[in-house]
């Protein structure tokens, strides 16, 4: 019997506990427990906003190089990698026949100097042949005022005047034609020279081949590229912003740079030019960054990471933007106060990249904001204050 009664009452007791264990844990654990929240108070820093985007390292002075004639190539003497100065010979092309052109022109010259030579000669004859019509026609008209030649003796002078005279205006114009001729000959063989000289290719500056395009013996294109040059000393990040950000983008405003092959380095930079063009279709708009100090051994074409600092506000009231909240389409934060939260509509300012919201209008400086909570809030939950939530809710 009286065992009968103990068992009774460890199963009263044990009843008890349950019961109370279930009360316990639908009051802080189930869907009657507070809601747990994490609080801040509103802090006073400098604020300095920034814009990101993704880019690639580039030349901003590259090179392309090649004739301009359809040629054949002779010899490449660079391949990719090499560092070459400038007025290094790179290429040559097979001159085929531009070396008998150049030989062609240049005895066109001699001739044409030859030409000049016998036009200068005849000119000077018929000056002398007019010169001596002229003595002849004056000593004849002396003489026709004594009466020893005759009228007909003058006019024939005259006419030996005159046809000396049109020999000295044909004389000149031939020596004009000769000349004529021979700027066109040595105009021929400068060209034809230019034409060869082009067929070689040299280095414009101290630079790196990038591209290595034909090799001798390949048959080329007037303006087919050869080889491809980059001046290192030129290397810059072609960036795209989104065009929503890019409006704070001024040039020379301070910019990070981080490379792909070097995560954990900050190279530092600054905005060098903003393209007056955006891209319609992917809505982003390119700028330009010229390094502090360029990398050492960064290649063409690798992705960096940009974040460029667009303006800087001092004694700015902040909060973390997580705290930010959308209630009945107004943006604001739940205030707590006395233990109750109230939503309240607040005016932001700038973010930042590292998560501050800049407070504009709205909330006191010693006013505590929700800044995680653990489910989401109204005006009538009952709240929790914590250090920090293992899941937080946005």
């Amino acid at each position: 019997m009286i065992a009968i009664i103990k068992s009774k009452w460890k199963l009263a007791l044990s009843g008890l506990l349950l019961l109370s264990l279930f009360g316990w844990v639908v009051t802080t654990q189930g869907p009657l427990a507070p809601i747990k929240i994490t609080v801040v108070k509103p802090k006073t820093d400098t604020l300095t906003t920034s814009v990101f985007g993704i880019g690639t390292v580039e030349a901003r002075r590259s090179y392309v190089l090649g004739p301009t004639t359809p040629s054949r190539v002779s010899e490449v003497l660079v391949d990719v990698g090499d560092r070459v100065q400038a007025g290094q010979l790179l290429a040559q092309m097979d001159a085929v026949d531009l070396d008998d052109r150049v030989n062609s022109a240049r005895l066109a010259a001699e001739r044409a100097e030859n030409a000049i030579q016998a036009a200068q000669a005849t000119l000077e004859e018929a000056i002398s042949r007019h010169k001596l019509a002229q003595a002849d026609l004056v000593r004849y008209e002396e003489m026709r005022k004594d009466k020893f030649v005759s009228e007909q003796d003058i006019l024939n002078k005259r006419y030996e005047v005159d046809a000396t005279r049109a020999a000295v205006d044909a004389a000149n114009a031939n020596l004009q034609v000769a000349r004529y001729d021979q700027e066109r000959a040595l105009s021929d063989a400068n060209g034809v020279r230019k034409l060869r000289e082009q067929l070689r290719l040299f280095s414009p500056v101290d630079g790196i081949v990038t591209a290595r395009h034909a090799e001798p013996g390949s048959t080329i294109v007037a303006g087919q590229a050869v080889v491809e040059v980059i001046d290192p000393t030129s290397l810059w990040v072609s960036a795209r912003i989104d065009q929503r950000q890019a409006g704070a983008v001024r040039v020379d405003q301070r910019a990070e740079v981080i490379l792909r092959s070097a995560p954990k380095e900050v190279q530092q930079a600054q905005v060098a030019r903003i393209d007056w063009v955006s891209d319609p279709v992917t809505e982003e708009r390119r700028v330009n960054l010229s390094f502090s100090q360029i990398p050492n051994n960064v290649p063409v074409g690798e992705l960096v990471e940009v974040t460029i600092w667009t303006e800087a506000i001092d004694n700015a009231q902040w909060i973390p933007a997580a705290a930010r909240r959308r209630v009945e389409q107004q943006e604001g934060v739940w205030v707590l106060n006395d233990k109750r939260i109230t939503f309240r509509r607040v005016k932001f300012g700038i973010s930042t990249l590292d998560g501050r919201l800049q407070i504009l209008d709205g909330l006191l400086p010693n006013e505590a904001v929700v800044v995680h909570s653990q489910k989401p809030l109204s005006a009538e939950s009952d709240i929790k204050v914590v250090a920090t939530l293992v899941k937080p809710v946005q």
